[in-house]
């Protein structure tokens, strides 16, 4: 069993795959709020990301974009669903904050909602804190927001 993190970018056809996937799964967890939150969602302009393969196959990947001085904003995290809880979502996330770091960043925000449980899950396990909901997800009731100190 080989395994493969790959640093890319969001025109790389694997991670374009994988996020298709994820957002149809968040299409059905969100209902009516899925056209709220795919305004903040597009992979056009990523260009930290990385796709997490196991034998040739990507099964996991997430990004990353700049959110303020020495800040990036955790986007597209996302692992096919017979993979999960096999600790896939933690390597990708651990490779997000290190490629994070090493551009001189020192913290990561991130959004998630309340009906993805396992996310919530894998952002306190992985040392974030909840925080107060940043723009645009301020009085958004689904929305939960995180930050984490990084290279500390």
């Amino acid at each position: 069993m080989k395994e493969e993190l790959l640093r890319t970018d969001s025109g790389n056809q694997a991670f374009k795959k994988l996020v298709q996937l994820l957002d149809a799964d968040l299409a059905n967890r969100d209902g009516e709020d899925t056209l709220f939150y795919s305004q903040f969602n597009g992979i056009t302009q990523l260009q930290h990301c990385i796709v997490f393969f196991k034998d040739g196959v990507a099964i996991g990947c997430g990004a990353f974009k700049k959110f303020a001085d020495q800040s990036v904003e955790i986007k597209r995290m996302y692992v096919l669903p017979e993979h999960r809880s096999k600790g896939i979502a933690s390597k990708v996330l651990g490779a997000l904050e290190a490629w994070a770091l090493e551009l001189g960043n020192t913290q990561c925000v991130l959004e998630t909602g309340l009906r993805q449980p396992e996310a919530i899950s894998l952002y306190k396990k992985s040392g974030y804190e909840v925080t107060a909901n940043y723009p645009p997800y301020e009085g958004i009731e689904n929305s939960v927001c995180f930050k984490k100190k990084i290279g500390f």
